[in-house]
């Protein structure tokens, strides 16, 4: 095991796109492991847009990543050293607890085992297996309760969340309308994902589109985005 871990921390705010400084990549000295502790050797680690929201200084529905801290995000490691009885030397973990650092150390408590599936690569754990598959899955069979012939519209179709969500909606029989932006994206919908129709929001009108697409309205939303596009789909949902 290296004595050194490398680690990207936060030295500024970022002012629209990051810039050149506002992270920094540090070399610090490995923590001990304490008592219910577990020593983690990062493999992978997630890069979302929500690492940019938490840049900001600003609450959402985590706090803000303090300037000097460590980047938050979720990473994929395995156990180096263990005090715990979860979890054995060799174990493959996610957590988010550790951040974008080589090693990092936590209570067991704040990772979780990694079941590896037959046939699918380890990183499927931080994308369709992980917190990604599961927040599409849940949206579309939990909270909206999808049913076949309803027709759902979904925003951000071709990011990480809403194209996995279309593809688990047309299973369930739903009649899926993606909103992505570039005949690119909307392609990629319609030709590999299945998606029944795709609306390019950044070459045509959001609300006319789907007034031709959905004449009698919208029984679902998956909503990714908020603003203008999730008004233009409110304004047409059943009541």
């Amino acid at each position: 095991m290296s004595s050194i871990n490398r680690q990207w921390v936060l030295r500024n705010r970022p002012k629209g796109a990051i810039a050149d400084g506002d992270l920094e990549l540090v070399e610090r000295p490995v923590p001990e492991t304490g008592e219910g502790q577990i020593r983690v050797r990062t493999l992978y680690l997630s890069l979302d847009p929500t690492n940019r929201t938490w840049m900001n200084d600003s609450e959402g529905y985590l706090p803000p990543v303090g300037l000097g801290d460590v980047m938050r995000g979720l990473t994929l490691g395995v156990v180096e050293d263990s005090r715990s009885e979860r979890f054995a030397v060799g174990d493959v973990v996610t957590t988010a607890a550790g951040g974008w650092a080589d090693y990092a150390v936590m209570n067991a408590a704040d990772a979780s085992r990694v079941h590896r599936a037959p046939g699918l690569p380890l990183t499927a754990n931080m994308s369709v297996l992980g917190m990604t598959g599961m927040t599409a899955y849940f949206g579309v069979t939990d909270v909206l309760k999808a049913k076949a012939g309803e027709t759902l519209v979904i925003s951000a179709a071709a990011g990480a969340v809403g194209s996995i969500a279309g593809q688990i909606a047309r299973q369930r029989g739903c009649r899926v309308i993606g909103i992505a932006g570039g005949p690119e994206k909307c392609a990629w919908l319609t030709r590999d994902l299945g998606f029944d129709a795709a609306i390019d929001y950044k070459n045509e009108d959001v609300g006319a589109a789907l007034d031709r697409l959905a004449p009698d309205g919208i029984d679902l939303n998956f909503e990714n985005v908020g603003g203008d596009i999730m008004i233009a789909v409110f304004n047409r949902l059943k009541v």
